[in-house]
């Protein structure tokens, strides 16, 4: 399938390349790396990354671009890092003449005329620095750079389930293109001011639940009391990973129209309780969407009683 999707590469003069909505490390180091990528190797080809605003602390990764809809004509579109179209940014993915999807999620839809998914792999960026490495073509810094970018991220360097040797097969792939890996790790631990205020405030307000889910609601009030971004809020959910015996850890973030969800844990599959809210993504880490307190409550509900299941099966959850 691999050497599918290169001759595809090949055959189109014209590419683009889409991501979810929200994007975060593994999706922006994935599309970029493949822009990157192609562009090195393949110069007279034109390759967009397209999607809404990306993140400050991984811009420097790139930004994405405007476009028009004709340049969809005669394209191809490769979607990465996906699971369900739902949350693939930009709706015009499907308006191209041929379609790739590249991913790694456990919950996922059926798309696209070809599918490569790896659901074992924890990162995206992993299955494309592995097809890299098998297609023999040769691998810039910058592209190397961007993929490292998501392999790191989305293993939380290299600390969750799914990692083994291949994870280090690619990781070490991406070093010797001469990647700056301190670079790489400041620019991704550097936070503004206000956003170790924020983080203070968290540690200060998080709450639990009866049976020990930790949660976080940053609404609209206190976002604009810290000046941050929503998508700075959201990403503090990393900063209730490691409370003893509470292996189950959520955030709500107010956005104008909905109230979006982050939920993490160490050890328990959660990722039924994203599906019923409208969202899904991996076993233990992923995401979903809420309108009004009601919900927030009905969730929180579920996602006790879920952990209160775990606690009663397993002897010495932690």
């Amino acid at each position: 399938m691999i050497n599918q999707i290169l001759e595809k590469i090949k055959e189109y003069d014209t590419i683009i390349i889409h991501r979810h909505k929200r994007p975060d490390g593994d999706c922006i180091g994935s599309q970029f790396g493949l822009k990157y990528f192609i562009e090195d190797n393949f110069p007279n080809k034109k390759v967009y990354a397209v999607g809404d605003e990306v993140p400050t602390y991984l811009n420097f990764n790139g930004i994405s671009e405007n476009i028009t809809d004709d340049i969809y004509n005669d394209a191809l579109v490769i979607v990465v890092d996906t699971s369900v179209m739902s949350r693939i940014c930009d709706e015009r993915y499907n308006t191209g003449k041929y379609l790739i999807k590249i991913d790694h999620h456990d919950d996922y839809d059926e798309f696209g005329d070809i599918q490569y998914v790896e659901k074992t792999y924890p990162a995206c960026c992993q299955i494309i620095a592995l097809m890299i490495k098998r297609w023999g073509l040769p691998l810039s810094k910058r592209a190397a750079t961007a993929l490292y970018t998501g392999l790191v991220t989305d293993t939380g360097r290299f600390q969750f389930r799914g990692v083994d040797h291949n994870t280090f097969e690619a990781a070490g792939f991406l070093t010797d293109a001469d990647i700056d890996i301190s670079y790489i790790y400041t620019k991704l631990n550097l936070k503004d001011y206000n956003n170790f205020k924020l983080e203070a405030y968290l540690y200060k307000h998080m709450k639990t639940t009866p049976n020990g889910v930790v949660y976080m609601h940053f609404t609209k009030r206190i976002i604009n009391k810290f000046k941050v971004s929503r998508e700075d809020a959201a990403a503090l959910v990393s900063c209730m990973s490691n409370i003893r015996n509470h292996p189950f850890w959520i955030t709500f973030v107010d956005y104008p129209d909905n109230i979006r969800v982050r939920l993490r844990s160490r050890t328990i599959a959660i990722n039924e309780i994203g599906k019923k809210y409208r969202g899904g993504g991996h076993l233990q880490a992923c995401g979903a969407t809420v309108y009004n307190k009601k919900e927030i409550k009905a969730l929180l509900k579920d996602a006790d009683e879920l952990l209160k299941k775990y606690r009663e099966e397993i002897e010495g959850l932690e």
